[in-house]
């Protein structure tokens, strides 16, 4: 994701530069904290990404920067750590996940001077965790993702890759994997419908967690050994488990969020992350931590952005994606043809959806095999 770009947020940014040069902030007057949610850094997903990317923008700019891990997985304790960062004398603070709702909804009043930088926190959980119709705070700002574009991309490429039993392994079944999972099966659907080809079905199951162990194991042994060539794996540490299982029998896994290719054929085998949907975390962090520094707050302040696709000539400059690099290309799904399907799902001319009220993704041209918890 080497050249994704803050495109989302430039209109905003523009106005700021129009108006006035910015002041930059002092580095020693801006320090900066992360607080992770119930992974940890080295997840290779969600948590691992957000600090990398903080750390190395801090590290550049001479900025303070830590991070707090909280000891268990509760409000109440990722409270704790928020207290902690501000009363360290943290002044911005970066929090990875839906799950960090109701905490911001119990400090950020508290903390008007501290700016709260979300990733993947919804208006409906922020609103929730407030008890009414909307929320919005001028020290928070949330970055939301189109997920369903990058599962349908990923989907979509399987299809035309050549495989036709696939899998799609969610975490918890929360908003941002249930996009990612039916985008999955619509890129998936479309695809079969376009080749013609036959016989193509999903398994389709979330592990109710996010992490792999022995018993989300067997079941992707039961998977692969019953004939799925590849699964999507969607939720942090999950892709643990379909990798151990897939290893077993020389099958595929996709990865999530980032470019997983490094890690799950460094631990499982080479060869085997077919592609990986993938969304901006990186970008979305250094551009803040830019507009803190640069002193173009204002711009974000209170918003809550849902960022996708912001070109149809660019596909690196997206905030979804699958990655140029480490996809498996072959001459039937080559990365022109992947050009083309960025540039049909930026025109409208291919439409994604991201309803996910049904209870269960439907397809026209494919099968889906609905298998609700595994635990």
């Amino acid at each position: 994701m080497k050249k994704i770009l803050s495109i989302a947020l430039a209109a905003a940014m523009a106005f700021g530069m129009a108006a006035a040069a910015p002041q930059v902030v002092k580095a020693e007057d801006m320090r900066v904290a992360m607080v992770t949610d119930y992974g940890d850094i080295t997840d290779q997903s969600f948590n691992q990404t957000t600090y990398e990317a903080a750390k190395a923008y801090c590290e550049g700019n001479g900025i303070d920067f830590t991070y707090y891990k909280p000891e268990g997985d509760s409000t109440a304790e990722r409270v704790a750590m928020i207290d902690k960062a501000v009363s360290d004398g943290y002044t911005v603070i970066v929090m990875p996940g839906y799950a960090f709702a109701e905490a911001i909804v119990e400090t950020a009043e508290m903390y008007p001077d501290v700016k709260f930088i979300a990733l993947d926190v919804s208006e409906f959980d922020l609103a929730t965790a407030a008890g009414a119709d909307t929320y919005s705070q001028e020290n928070v700002f949330s970055a939301v993702y189109q997920e369903e574009l990058a599962g349908y991309m990923a989907g979509y490429a399987a299809v035309k890759l050549g495989y036709t039993k696939l899998g799609f392994l969610g975490g918890m079944a929360v908003p941002a994997v249930i996009r990612y999972g039916y985008g999955f099966v619509q890129g998936a659907d479309d695809a079969a419908a376009e080749t013609g080809a036959e016989g193509v079905a999903v398994n389709y199951a979330y592990g109710n967690q996010f992490y792999g162990d022995a018993d989300i194991t067997a079941a992707m042994d039961t998977w692969y050994q019953g004939g799925t060539e590849v699964v999507f794996a969607c939720g942090g540490g999950i892709y643990s488990s379909a990798g151990e299982a897939a290893a077993k029998v020389g099958a595929k896994v996709i990865g999530v969020d980032v470019d997983q290719a490094a890690t799950i054929d460094g631990l499982y085998g080479e060869g085997m992350t077919v592609t990986s949907a993938m969304k901006g975390l990186a970008a979305t962090v250094n551009t803040l931590l830019a507009a803190v520094q640069n002193d173009q707050w204002a711009d974000y302040s209170g918003q809550i952005q849902n960022l996708g696709l912001v070109s149809g000539d660019d596909p690196e400059a997206n905030y979804v994606q699958i990655p140029m690099e480490s996809t498996q290309w072959n001459d039937s799904f080559t990365q022109d043809d992947y050009k083309a399907l960025v540039a049909g799902m930026f025109s409208g001319e291919i439409a994604v959806s991201n309803d996910i009220t049904a209870e269960q993704p439907a397809a026209e041209a494919i099968t889906v095999n609905f298998q609700g918890n595994i635990k």
